[in-house]
């Protein structure tokens, strides 16, 4: 018979391995405007911001691990600068965020375009062509959609920001409604 640890006991508990430096990523699960957001972050940065934060599913946990390494734990001390700037954000009293950001396991030309694109200002936005260009391939503007799609830390890294040539907004990994109501929030016109 297997007798659960009381609440308080486990929390103390992942937050000791967390400040132990044990954990190889923390992650956790946060409110937001948005709905609730997965955070994941290792010693090195954050390292994954997902929409969909319902969602600690054995698969996901396992594309932490395969990137961070296997003492992947639920301890909101690893998260909790990210979801007080993210707080700050969504409160509008944070137009910049200052955390590190862990892009490992991204391949070259996605870091590239992900550090280019953290230069995107709060309460601007950008077209993929535009962005494509700023990274010296200015024809590779469906390639840098392809990193929009799978940026992630999406808000931290705005992608959101991105649009189309048209200036319309296209593709979100968030969806269309998330990606209006950051673009809304940051007081960009539609």
């Amino acid at each position: 018979m297997t007798v659960p640890v009381p609440t308080d006991l486990d929390r103390r508990f992942r937050d000791a391995a967390a400040r132990s430096g044990l954990l190889d990523a923390g992650y956790d699960v946060v409110d937001s405007p948005v709905g609730p957001l997965l955070l994941a972050a290792t010693d090195r940065g954050l390292l994954r911001v997902g929409f969909d934060g319902a969602d600690t599913s054995e698969a996901t946990l396992e594309s932490i691990a395969r990137i961070a390494g296997p003492r992947v734990l639920r301890a909101h001390r690893a998260v909790d600068r990210a979801q007080r700037e993210l707080d700050e954000y969504f409160a509008g009293r944070r137009d910049a965020f200052d955390l590190a950001v862990d892009l490992r396991g991204q391949p070259q030309f996605s870091i590239v375009v992900l550090r280019e694109l953290a230069k995107v200002p709060y309460g601007h936005t950008a077209t993929y062509g535009e962005l494509a260009a700023r990274v010296g391939s200015p024809k590779a503007a469906r390639a840098v959609g392809m990193v929009m799609n799978r940026n992630p830390v999406p808000i931290v890294l705005p992608c959101h920001r991105i649009v189309g040539a048209s200036g319309s907004l296209v593709g979100y990994g968030g969806g269309l409604e998330r990606k209006e109501q950051l673009l809304r929030l940051e007081g960009v016109t539609l």
